[in-house]
């Protein structure tokens, strides 16, 4: 592919086909990944990839604790839940994906079946868990470099016909994932990516989240007022 169809064509996915994804290629792909920028190049990032019975064995876990009412226990902190604009967004791309996937408002048995699907990964066949070197815990730069390699890794696996998701449910029982993954204690878990061969027939892999404008975001300083940029 060419970058921006990487870019433009990349989606979250989150309903994948059982076949499993070869070793080489992830090795290829978390090689790819690890060419992201970092802080000083501290490079803090690991990377813990699960498949099989060991990843059968976090689902469980993790639906099981979620569903007996076992706080969450995620590593990296959440901070406070999102309000405004932001709380807005996140609505919006629920009701895209309830739209999706025929969820009511009101059907409270589905939309409890989604969660589990978020603390299940999704089902996908693979699961890369990111962590980051504890010795480092508390530096501003480590979570935006591994947000950097996250990003870059999903975009590395859409180029090669693989879809991912980077999501939180899935980590958010820490000790169970911790025991079935091995992680080691010098490590902080920070993020898990569901990845997998995407199911074209799931509806939710059709969604593409809406994104605010250039414009919205972006504020220029020392351009002329042309917007072309020319004189």
């Amino acid at each position: 592919m060419q970058f921006d169809d990487v870019i433009l064509g990349r989606r979250s996915i989150r309903g994948y086909k059982p076949d499993p994804v070869p070793r080489a290629l992830i090795e290829e792909i978390i090689g790819l990944a690890m060419r992201a920028p970092s802080s000083m190049n501290s490079q803090p990032w690991n990377f813990y990839v699960l498949s099989g019975e060991p990843l059968d064995r976090i689902r469980a876990g993790n639906t099981e604790r979620n569903l007996a009412g076992v706080p969450h226990s995620r590593e990296f902190r959440t901070g406070e839940g999102f309000t405004g604009q932001h709380r807005d967004r996140q609505v919006g791309v629920a009701k895209q994906l309830f739209s999706a996937m025929g969820i009511a408002r009101d059907d409270k048995d589905a939309r409890q079946d989604w969660v589990l699907r978020g603390f299940r990964q999704f089902d996908a066949p693979v699961c890369v868990i990111v962590t980051y070197d504890r010795v480092l815990a508390g530096s501003d730069d480590t979570p935006f470099d591994c947000g950097a390699v996250a990003t870059t890794l999903v975009n590395a696996a859409w180029s090669r016909g693989l879809g991912a998701v980077i999501n939180s449910q899935g980590i958010m029982q820490s000790p169970v994932v911790r025991e079935h993954a091995g992680i080691a204690d010098d490590q902080v878990i920070m993020k898990s990516i569901a990845l997998g061969w995407p199911d074209d027939s799931f509806p939710a892999n059709a969604v593409v989240s809406e994104r605010k404008s250039v414009a919205e975001a972006t504020v220029f300083v020392g351009f002329d007022a042309d917007p072309a940029g020319q004189a």
